[in-house]
């Protein structure tokens, strides 16, 4: 019975059931980690959707919003200032539309606050023109929603010399509203490179589309930039746009996360349970 055993057929069977096992254990641990996350913020969501509003002065602090107080429910009373804002490509439904923004002023003072009114899709007459939307509400007005962690904005005379911009919004005057987005990639003459790590690079014409005579990163590149720390808002964005990619960009994007972010949440949909993931200069450094 051991000779049978040691037979080169019986050694592979053994050694493949070994396998499958470290990946049935290593696959169990990971969709129990994943539950865990999300009873976390499904019950945090849960906690908060039920609570009272609270003034949102006592939320939003001069030093911003703690990240265990996103999503508490807040209320302010004001009038809008200014607006719309339309923040580009966030998804709603399987479609890719428009987050349209307020400025808030507080009637009690203080710093405007910024509204998320909703999402809008694309315009008819393309990515290039704005869609319509309904003005805000005239007169002062009682607001009631979720705090979220936003994006920090610093005026370009503001910004220290040598000062490192991932990107830049510009705002037209004229129109009374931020209009363009301009993201600032390094890169050679003929290549983009990847700024966390130069060994992720691409010809600028793979990396930089031009849509409507707008160049845009190119949709699998802006999912590595999203890879590191993905939001809600980035899982959405991935879930609508990863099926859609051409198999070329998608085996390109599952590379790239392979071997740039393998620590990513993401990596674990693409990473073989057989080849653990390497040390990446984002990973924590024990000292």
């Amino acid at each position: 019975m051991l000779r049978r055993l040691l037979t080169p057929r019986w050694l592979g069977a053994l050694v493949l059931a070994a396998l499958f096992a470290v990946a049935a254990y290593h696959l169990g641990w990971w969709q129990y980690h994943r539950h865990e996350a999300k009873v976390e913020r499904n019950a945090r969501l849960d906690a908060h959707y039920r609570a009272d509003p609270v003034p949102v002065a006592d939320v939003l602090t001069p030093r911003g919003l703690a990240p265990a107080a996103e999503w508490t429910r807040v209320t302010v009373d004001g009038s809008y200032a200014a607006g719309p804002v339309f923040v580009r490509a966030r998804p709603n439904d399987g479609e890719v539309g428009y987050e349209v923004l307020w400025a808030l002023r507080p009637a009690t003072g203080g710093p405007d606050v910024l509204v998320d009114r909703g999402w809008v899709p694309l315009s008819d007459r393309g990515a290039s023109v704005l869609p319509d939307v309904a003005p805000a509400p005239a007169g002062e007005v009682t607001v009631v929603g979720w705090a979220r962690i936003g994006e920090d904005i610093v005026r370009w005379s503001d910004l220290p010399d040598g000062a490192d911009i991932p990107s830049a919004w510009i705002f037209d005057d004229a129109m009374d509203a931020w209009v363009l987005q301009i993201n600032l990639e390094d890169g050679t003459a003929d290549r983009w490179v990847y700024r966390r790590d130069p060994r992720l690079q691409l010809p600028w014409e793979k990396a930089v589309l031009d849509i409507d005579d707008i160049p845009t990163g190119a949709p699998e590149v802006q999912l590595v930039w999203k890879a590191l720390r993905p939001y809600p808002d980035d899982e959405a964005d991935k879930d609508v746009i990863l099926p859609a990619l051409p198999e070329e960009a998608r085996t390109w994007w599952e590379k790239a996360i392979l071997s740039i972010h393998p620590h990513s949440t993401w990596s674990i949909h693409v990473r073989s349970p057989f080849a653990p993931a390497k040390a990446s200069w984002n990973r924590t450094r024990r000292s």
